[in-house]
């Protein structure tokens, strides 16, 4: 799962071009699940552009986490009915083998012919070496994956697809020319290249969805967006209501398989969001309508895989449908399952509150949680089950009690009816943010010093000057008997000062 954060949503299906040991097909639908819930993380980081303002930060922020919402609820229900059925499993490989399957052309991909000319002169990558690692040859995990050596045009039409075949022992030797990208020659480690990538792309990704809000900000203003919110949230005549959601999965999925990235499609929506242009509720199925929209460019990209990978590619591409599918299913029809939509207005109230939960859900959902499991599964199954089902349980039963004490609290214990008798870190949010405000007022005041040392120089220089002026007094006082005085309350002798005269200048009795 941490690799899906970083993956977009088709990323996973390249899987279906590699040789079919590599993976098993149940193997890769929790590596599809993982990658549905990296790519809703573009969202929440668009939604973080519009923290200046407080109620748009709520609306963009619950626009951009219903993504997140849907993606974990589905997650945790269809994992583990996957592990325990194999059901997705089973139901492609059944289409599957029901159809005679022949390789087709490669599918159109329109994006990449604007992008890929700009990203080979960034970096190039050796995918004979990520095919070997992947197969377990020892020997490719010597080599750099950063591509050196390009192999000539005449060598690259007669191979067509790069696959395992063309990555043996005479890969090397067929006619080659030097690479021209940036870090062709740069000497740079696979690690400190990566690095520098991901800060740049992760700057580039912030300045262009920050210019995205502003555009959209400066564009749909006043009677533009008055039009649009009617056209978008308008609901079809009675009693064809219930259609309106319907047709926006549509029109969600449409443009998705346009743009062939279900996170552009939701990234420019959640300005629009919080904007108020687009209500949370029309946002929602148009969210699950580019999920769909993201699977149909992956079925259409596995159609072109070769013939003894084509069942594999289709089968994990139908896998990544049905997981969408499944959820829609369960969180769409029936308005009172519509979960996704009460926990992103929670959540985003909760962000409009403490504008730090929204860095702290960052972390937590994206990089800790995922982790830790990471973590857990690599000890053992009975590990994870040991630490995980508490942790559900427990999450179940606050669930509950949350949802009894807001309809039916009557039915609860007592005790049991607030959390009042919880320590306030448990129950509330307040301790965190009073200890994050003053680590800020700390780190304003560390800022500070340099002003505070020129205003006590300052103090010093007035001082020295109000000294010299009372060495003077004191020498007129010494020869003018007038200006003599001595101090009224001698060292060590109580003063009694009358209440309400503290301010008055009367002798003090």
């Amino acid at each position: 799962m941490i690799y899906s954060v970083l993956s977009t949503s088709q990323g996973h299906f390249k899987i279906g071009h590699a040789e079919p040991r590599m993976l098993e097909v149940r193997s890769a639908v929790p590596i599809i699940m993982g990658s549905n819930i990296g790519t809703s993380v573009t969202n929440t980081i668009v939604a973080m552009m519009q923290a200046a303002e407080r109620s748009e930060f709520q609306r963009a922020f619950a626009g951009a986490t219903i993504h997140d919402c849907f993606n974990w609820l589905s997650v945790l229900v269809l994992l583990p009915l996957e592990v325990v059925s194999g059901l997705m499993t089973r139901l492609s490989h059944l289409l599957v083998t029901s159809f005679n399957l022949q390789p087709g052309e490669e599918a159109p991909e329109l994006l990449k012919v604007i992008t890929e000319p700009l990203t080979q002169l960034i970096i190039q990558l050796d995918k004979c070496v990520i095919t070997g690692i992947a197969m377990g040859n020892e020997d490719m995990r010597n080599r750099s994956l950063v591509k050196e050596w390009c192999q000539t045009d005449r060598v690259m039409q007669s191979a067509g697809n790069l696959s395992a075949e063309n990555c043996g022992p005479t890969h090397d030797l067929v006619p080659s020319l030097k690479c021209r990208h940036l870090f062709v020659s740069s000497g740079l480690s696979d690690l400190s290249v990566g690095l520098i990538l991901l800060a740049g792309s992760m700057a580039v990704l912030c300045i262009c969805l920050l210019l995205l809000v502003k555009l959209l900000h400066s564009i749909l203003e006043g009677h533009v967006a008055k039009v649009i919110h009617r056209v978008i949230n308008t609901d079809l005549p009675y009693p064809f209501g219930w259609l309106a959601g319907y047709t926006a999965m549509f029109v969600g999925a449409g443009v998705t398989f346009v743009v062939q990235s279900s996170s552009v499609f939701t990234s420019a929506m959640t300005p629009l969001v919080g904007i108020g242009v687009i209500s949370l509720e029309r946002a929602y199925p148009l969210t699950l309508g580019s999920n769909i929209g993201t699977t149909a460019t992956a079925l259409l990209a596995a159609l072109a895989s070769p013939g003894n990978k084509l069942a594999a590619a289709i089968q994990i591409a139908l896998c990544h449908l049905f997981f969408n599918l499944f959820g829609i299913l369960l969180w769409y029809p029936l308005p009172f399952m519509r979960l996704p939509i009460r926990m992103a207005r929670v959540l985003g109230e909760r962000t409009a509150k403490y504008r730090w939960f929204a860095v702290l859900y960052l972390l937590l959902c994206f990089l800790l949680l995922p982790s830790l499991v990471l973590g857990l599964s690599l000890a053992g199954w009975r590990v994870l089950a040991g630490v995980g089902a508490p942790f559900m349980g427990v999450s179940v039963f606050v669930a509950m009690v949350n949802i009894m004490q807001a309809r039916s609290p009557g039915h609860l214990p007592m005790k049991l009816q607030t959390w009042d008798f919880l320590p306030q870190w448990m129950r509330s949010l307040k301790p965190l943010d009073r200890l994050i405000a003053k680590t800020t007022v700390c780190c304003t005041c560390e800022e500070g010093e340099g002003q505070e040392e020129k205003e006590q120089i300052s103090e010093q220089t007035t001082s020295v000057d109000t000294q010299k002026a009372d060495l003077r007094m004191a020498g007129l006082a010494y020869d003018n008997p007038v200006l003599d005085f001595l101090d009224e309350s001698g060292q060590g002798v109580r003063v009694l000062r009358l209440k309400g005269l503290e301010r008055c200048n009367s002798t003090p009795l």
